[in-house]
């Protein structure tokens, strides 16, 4: 699945690179917003997810709208967002990111599978406050240069791990925001145990948990192991009360 999800990707930049000059020219959606600083450390800081497919879960919820869904965890509190713009796989789209940060006032986070600068370019011109990296998908001078393009673009670099290696490379390459994916993108199984693994030695970075949060007692096994924030997607648009989830997320312990 990961290997169709990487090829579908390379097919669309082949447009993205036809495209450069117009995306380094165009300006940003309004003024950026901070995402590393919404979720400053000591926190319990939620941020949100809006997806329409799942590769292993298949459609998430029938009719679900970017808009709606992101006024409902902007009121349950949800510290950001998170928005899957990949087509192919996740039935995504620059449209669902643009409409959900237009109907709050809360950073977000293009979700996508990044391997070159032009898509950086093309989050910054959709309206992204943030970026996903990949440890897992970059070779280690790339992982640097992006997050270093990240910044000069004004954009928060969430670099993604999945084991320590790639905690080593993520805190060599610059990155000062990392996330610990509890899910194996190889077999799509899903441990908790990999995020408490891997907290302690994410020392001087803010820390997020993703994947595989669906309870409050799954949040309190993250907040109890030192992570700032946990973004959550599946279990808010299938909960169908996500403000009440996400206070349940933060108040765990």
């Amino acid at each position: 699945m990961l290997d169709e999800i990487i090829a579908s990707t390379r097919r669309r930049l082949d447009d993205l690179r036809a495209r450069e000059s117009e995306l380094r020219a165009l300006p940003a959606v309004g003024p950026r917003r901070d995402f590393e600083s919404a979720l400053g450390r000591g926190g319990r800081h939620v941020i949100a997810e809006f997806k329409r497919r799942s590769p292993s879960r298949g459609e998430l919820a029938a009719g679900l709208e970017p808009a709606p869904t992101a006024r409902q965890y902007a009121a349950g509190g949800a510290s950001a967002l998170s928005v899957l713009t990949e087509p192919d796989h996740f039935l995504g789209s620059p449209a669902d990111l643009v409409a959900a940060r237009e109907a709050t006032n809360l950073p977000v986070l293009r979700k996508d599978f990044i391997l070159e600068a032009v898509q950086i370019w093309e989050a910054r011109a959709m309206g992204a406050d943030a970026v996903l990296l990949i440890v897992a998908l970059l070779g280690d001078a790339v992982l640097a240069e992006l997050i270093l393009e990240a910044k000069r673009e004004g954009l928060a670099a969430l670099v993604e791990v999945h084991d320590e290696d790639e905690v080593r490379r993520a805190l060599e390459a610059g990155a000062g925001l990392v996330g610990v994916n509890n899910r194996d993108l190889t077999t799509f199984q899903v441990d908790l145990g990999t995020a408490e693994r891997l907290a302690p030695r994410l020392e001087g970075v803010v820390r997020v948990a993703e994947s595989s949060i669906a309870s409050a007692a799954d949040a309190a096994r993250m907040w109890a192991v030192g992570f700032d924030a946990i973004l959550v997607g599946e279990s808010l648009l299938r909960s169908g009360d996500p403000g009440r989830l996400i206070a349940e997320l933060k108040a765990a312990s």
